[in-house]
């Protein structure tokens, strides 16, 4: 039986923390004139599925900044027994109110399973709990299947931001997404 359980380490983690293969993406079409400036978030087919792999992804001072957000109890696994098979770190953040999912995956073996909705629930849960007005979190635009997990589970897209991974992204490469759900009925 799967258990969720406030996230004490970050023991497995690199085992949860794998990536993702997309047979779609969503180009981002920006048009700008004097008086107008328009986005348009276009879902295109690719002719060769994307394949993101997370090799190496945590660095040393990621997995301690991670660590730090342990302390505030808003960070939850999804356990296999005493495998860890789903993460949610996330950090409250005073300024906005906001809770911010840093990091949010599941196991490929344990995808499609529900999962996901139970981790991101606890974590909203949480978050409602300290008086938080929303819950955030950034993917990339190449994928698809966390953006239509996020959809379906009631976020919804609240930016973009065209080069935070290199200066050229955009308009062919990963794009930032950011994505929202309100967790006070105030927003």
């Amino acid at each position: 039986m799967i258990e969720i359980k406030t996230l004490q380490n970050l023991d497995g983690l690199s085992s949860v923390i794998t990536g993702y293969t997309s047979e779609q993406k969503y180009r981002i079409v920006r048009t700008e004139t004097s008086d107008q400036i328009n986005f348009l978030m276009q879902l295109v087919r690719l002719d060769t599925p994307y394949v993101k792999q997370f090799d190496d992804y945590l660095d040393v001072e990621t997995l301690q900044r991670y660590t730090n957000f342990l302390q505030q109890g808003l960070s939850f696994g999804a356990y296999d027994g005493d495998q860890l098979v789903g993460v949610g770190i996330a950090e409250a953040q005073a300024w906005n109110n906001s809770l911010w999912v840093w990091e949010f995956h599941i196991a490929e073996t344990h995808r499609r399973m529900g999962l996901g909705r139970k981790l991101m629930d606890s974590l909203a849960a949480k978050g409602q709990a300290a008086n938080l007005r929303t819950i955030f979190c950034e993917t990339q635009t190449t994928n698809v299947p966390a953006i239509n997990f996020y959809r379906k589970i009631g976020f919804t897209c609240d930016g973009f931001n065209l080069s935070l991974y290199t200066n050229e992204d955009w308009p062919d490469g990963e794009v930032a997404i950011f994505m929202k759900k309100a967790l006070t009925a105030n927003l």
